[in-house]
């Protein structure tokens, strides 16, 4: 069991530069690998940002030419901004480190304080983040009057939603019943400690993440809490709540190194 501290960067009129919050990871990274500091959970919101992880296809980025920051976490390009409650956990591992289970662990405390405010949520296979399911696909309604037997994201490996209007909208996923994110999950493990982390839709406006490929991911869209409550929620409500289960995850995690599978002996 490992101590973990929580430093509330900034939020609202105060949200923090995404360069600035950047830099901070590194110094604390640094302090961290450096056993100077316990294990640090950053908590912010930034200002409207777009950042692309290292596996960003040039396809899935704005058509308008909006600025995009390159980034060294994994996963793909998102949206970061006003109403969504953004964590960087700089942690140290065992080594080798375990990257999935620290992401599950990532996960399973949003799970819970989802959970907390009467949300469902889940994981999806070969999907890392938090998940609202969606209806089977036969009960969906149809699109533009069409059978669902003629969508064409369903026969073309390279349909673009940008390019085809409100109804193929990431953010329009809820009222087309599909599968949906909440919260995001990006990481980068340097020297066996932590960086980047998880951006919780908590209620932003979700048509930013109309202008790109969310995540690489052109079948399901996005959600916020607010949106599936049905109501307002903020911030300062889950901000508490988030603080509380990721502690209960991360401090009392049973970290492990990574199992490395030995070659038989021949």
């Amino acid at each position: 069991m490992s101590e973990l501290r929580f430093v509330r960067m900034g939020f609202g009129a105060e949200a923090v530069e995404y360069q600035e919050a950047w830099d901070e990871q590194r110094r604390v990274h640094a302090a961290r690998f450096a056993d100077e500091i316990p294990d640090t959970c950053l908590l912010l919101e930034h200002p409207p940002v777009y950042t692309a992880g290292r596996r960003t296809a040039d396809d899935e980025r704005p058509l308008d030419g909006t600025p995009v920051i390159d980034v060294d976490r994994g996963g793909k390009i998102t949206w970061h901004g006003p109403g969504q409650l953004v964590g960087y956990p700089i942690q140290k591992l065992p080594r080798p480190v375990d990257v999935v289970a620290h992401v599950r662990r990532l996960e399973e405390a949003l799970i819970r304080t989802c959970a907390e405010f009467g949300l469902e949520t889940t994981r999806v296979e070969g999907r890392s983040g938090v998940w609202v399911l969606g209806d089977l696909v036969e009960q969906r309604p149809a699109l533009g009057g069409l059978s669902l037997d003629f969508d064409p994201r369903l026969q073309d490996e390279e349909f673009d939603p940008r390019l085809n209007g409100p109804e193929y909208a990431p953010s329009n996923a809820g009222q087309r019943r599909e599968d949906r994110k909440l919260a995001q999950i990006g990481i980068r493990v340097a020297k066996g400690v932590t960086m980047h982390g998880f951006a919780m839709n908590v209620n932003p406006d979700t048509t930013w993440f109309d202008r790109i490929i969310p995540c690489g991911i052109r079948d399901a869209g996005v959600t916020s809490l607010a949106y599936e409550l049905g109501r307002d929620v903020t911030i300062a409500e889950v901000l508490p709540v988030a603080e509380r289960h990721l502690r209960e995850i991360l401090e009392n995690a049973d970290l492990k190194p990574r199992e490395i599978e030995k070659e038989p002996v021949s």
